[in-house]
């Protein structure tokens, strides 16, 4: 049984990867649940009898799948996809990625994420990180199930657990939280002062005009409790895409360089943000980064090599990317704050 859940789990990872559509990657992740519970002996008696598409989440591919893996073969969806999907995603970066320990930005099923956070951060580990800091949303943004102040303290009793079974691998407690219109942050300051790691960002009104952005996103960055200034301009960069918010970029780094905010460098393919031009003027503004997935399944836990690869090309030295350090040192230049 164990290899045929691991066969699914690593398809729908290598199409998370690759930004396959949910629903085709859902339909593995479920299969593998489904398997998971399955009383012990049953998956050999439905794969002798025939009937394993009977079983509520697997259909004909899942199920040959589960039936080649059965066979003590690699079943020939994952051989496919491996000689597709299993490469490199970009060309360069490569030492930077290597010098990285950790994920400051990630997100569970808790928000808007497709996973539990156990899963997220399994994967994480698998993919030799030594960290990685949940990060799920905060209350205003309720269509991604933001959390309120009870359901995040609800959630750091879960990730205490976990880092019990996890170490040495460390799970930072964290939240992306939104940044009001007035440069106020989404979340009780007490509570956001037990956290580790505190992503700010903006999701609502980005197209204020560009004086207005700016005193809301330098207040921000002015709060004590803030300490990486998520995805900057807002703006997507596929389908029908959403342009840059408009705001004073040599005020908001100089911000983020004076009062040690981190500037995140986005890899999520369809935000890859700041772009190339403002991202070379926050390394000459001598601006920390903080190079993460915003991930919300596990393969995407594998996209920082997109973030790499700008960041390289821009000129980012790695000594100035917060998350190359120990999980101690970061806590500890966050906690300088």
């Amino acid at each position: 049984m164990r290899a045929a859940i691991d066969a699914l789990n690593h398809i729908a990872f290598l199409l998370e990867r690759t930004n396959e559509p949910t629903y085709r990657v859902r339909a593995f992740r479920n299969a593998a649940t489904t398997l998971a519970g399955l009383p012990a002996g049953e998956l050999k008696r439905r794969y002798d009898e025939g009937t394993l598409e009977e079983l509520s989440g697997i259909g004909k591919a899942t199920a040959g799948v589960v039936g080649e893996s059965m066979r003590g073969e690699t079943p020939s969806y994952l051989a496919a996809l491996q000689g597709k999907a299993d490469g490199p995603l970009v060309r360069g970066g490569a030492e930077l990625r290597a010098a990285l320990r950790g994920d400051l930005h990630t997100h569970s099923d808790w928000s808007d994420g497709g996973s539990p956070i156990e899963e997220m951060m399994r994967a994480a580990k698998e993919l030799g990180h030594e960290y990685a800091a949940l990060t799920d949303h905060s209350p205003r943004l309720t269509v991604a199930r933001g959390l309120s102040p009870d359901r995040l303290r609800e959630q750091l009793a879960v990730v205490r657990r976990l880092n019990d079974e996890l170490a040495p691998f460390r799970i930072l407690t964290g939240i992306e939280v939104d940044i009001f219109e007035d440069g106020g942050l989404d979340q009780e300051p007490a509570l956001l002062a037990e956290l580790d790691v505190v992503v700010a960002s903006v999701h609502s009104k980005l197209r204020m005009p560009r004086e207005d952005m700016t005193r809301r996103m330098v207040t921000a960055i002015a709060n004590p409790h803030m300490d990486v200034l998520g995805h900057c301009t807002g703006r997507l960069v596929v389908g029908r895409g959403r342009p840059e918010s408009e705001f004073d970029p040599e005020l908001v780094f100089e911000a983020c360089r004076q009062f040690g905010v981190a500037v995140e460098i986005n890899s999520r393919p369809e935000r890859l943000d700041p772009p190339r031009r403002l991202l070379s003027l926050a390394v000459e503004m001598g601006c920390e980064f903080s190079i993460d997935t915003d991930a919300h399944a596990p393969g995407q836990l594998d996209w920082q090599p997109y973030g790499c690869e700008r960041a390289e090309e821009c000129g980012v030295p790695a000594d100035r990317v917060i998350n190359t350090k120990s999980a101690d040192d970061l806590l500890a230049r966050l906690a300088s704050r």
